[in-house]
């Protein structure tokens, strides 16, 4: 009987033991403006544009043809990185990836943030949760997290 009432409470703990380290870690919910930066991110608050939605951007290339607006169809690359220099996806050295703004097939951050670019430009944003994963995160990003894009328009595509 008192294996039994051991075990019941043992198996538990020893399950609970063999998770640790296999969960995401949960960002505090932080202002961007208090937000430590992993050096190789190369973000710069201040040279950055705070838009009222609290994104931030800056063009580190501003580009030279066609200027993004809200519902097009664009063919980019991209890195993404949580805000330890941890990149969680990207398509650098790959075909570009086909999206369309405005429809919610991206995170609110990106129909925001590359409206305004033009063609071949380059522009690093920095998203706060709420124009991003939010309370909830999507793995591999945790909840709460702030994210890094570096996004170069590779073409606006014509919508049929």
């Amino acid at each position: 009987m008192r294996l039994t009432r051991f075990l019941s409470v043992l198996a538990p703990l020893a399950f609970v033991a063999c998770l640790n380290g296999t969960e995401p870690q949960t960002y505090p919910l932080i202002p961007i403006e208090s937000t430590t930066f992993a050096s190789n991110l190369n973000v710069n608050l201040a040279a950055s544009t705070k838009t009222a939605s609290g994104l931030y951007y800056r063009d580190i290339a501003v580009g030279t043809g066609q200027t993004v607006a809200a519902n097009d169809s664009v063919k980019v690359f991209y890195q993404g990185a949580l805000t330890n220099g941890q990149i969680f996806d990207q398509n650098l050295g790959q075909a570009p990836a086909g999206i369309r703004l405005g429809r919610g097939a991206v995170i609110k951050g990106w129909d925001e943030g590359l409206v305004g670019m033009k063609v071949n430009g380059t522009r690093q944003l920095i998203i706060p949760p709420a124009l991003a994963y939010g309370s909830s995160g999507s793995y591999p990003i945790p909840p709460n997290a702030v994210l890094v894009f570096n996004v170069t328009i590779n073409a606006i595509v014509p919508t049929p």
